[in-house]
C-alpha cells in the first residue's frame, strides 16, 4: 500500500486518519493478461491502482474492433471516470496487457470518504484536474490536428510504454490500421 499512498501524497497530503480510512477498503488483486478489471455495459464498481503491470481502456466501434483511448503504467489510476459521475454503466473496458496487480477501492465506499475527509477530496480534485483536464486536453487535440505519423513520433517518445505495445494496440489507439501502422514505421525508419 505504500506506493499507492505515496502517488496519492504527490497530489496532495492525507492525514494519518485519512489514510487508515482509505485503506480499509482496499484490496491487493492479481489480474491474469486479457482478464478484464472493467467490462463495458457494466456498471463501474471499483477504482484501480496500478501497482504492477499495463492495463488498457477501449471501446469497441462500429465495425466491432476495439479502439484504445489510453494505457496505464505502473503508478496510474485506472476507472471508468464517466460512468462514475453520471452513475451509469461504463463505455469502456479496462483490461489486463499484462499479468498485474492493483490497489482496487470499491467506488461507493470510496465516495462517502471523500465527503468525510476533506484532504482526500482535495486529493481527488487535483488529480482530476491534472490527468482528466490538463493531460487529456493535448491528446484531444492532437487527435484532430496532429497526423497519424506525429502521433506515433510522440508514442515513441514513452520508450517505457511503447516496449509494452503490441502493435495491434498502438495501431489502435493511433486510429489506424496495422498495415498503416507499418508504412509509417517504414517511412522513419
Amino acid at each position: 500500500m505504500k506506493e499507492f499512498i505515496e502517488q496519492i501524497k504527490q497530489y496532495y497530503p492525507l492525514s494519518d486518519k485519512t489514510i487508515a480510512a482509505l485503506i480499509n477498503i482496499c484490496t491487493e488483486e492479481r489480474y491474469s493478461k486479457n482478464e478484464l478489471l472493467q467490462e463495458a455495459g457494466a456498471a463501474a464498481r471499483y477504482y484501480y491502482f496500478i501497482k504492477s503491470g499495463l492495463v488498457g481502456y477501449y471501446t469497441i466501434d462500429e465495425q466491432g474492433d476495439s479502439v484504445y483511448k489510453i494505457f496505464f503504467e505502473e503508478h496510474s489510476f485506472a476507472v471508468s471516470t464517466a460512468a462514475i459521475v453520471e452513475n451509469r454503466a461504463s463505455d469502456f473496458t479496462i483490461i489486463a496487457l499484462e499479468d498485474s496487480t492493483v490497489i482496487r477501492y470499491p467506488v461507493r465506499e470510496y465516495r462517502e470518504l471523500l465527503l468525510k475527509y476533506h484532504d482526500l477530496a482535495l486529493f481527488q480534485i487535483h488529480y482530476l484536474e491534472k490527468n482528466w483536464v490538463v493531460k487529456k486536453e493535448p491528446l484531444e487535440i492532437s487527435l484532430k490536428h496532429e497526423t497519424a505519423k506525429e502521433r506515433y513520433l510522440k508514442l515513441l517518445e514513452n520508450k517505457s510504454l511503447y516496449s509494452r505495445l503490441k502493435q495491434h494496440h498502438i495501431a489502435s489507439y493511433l486510429g489506424i490500421t496495422p498495415t498503416q501502422l507499418s508504412r509509417i514505421k517504414k517511412e522513419i525508419l
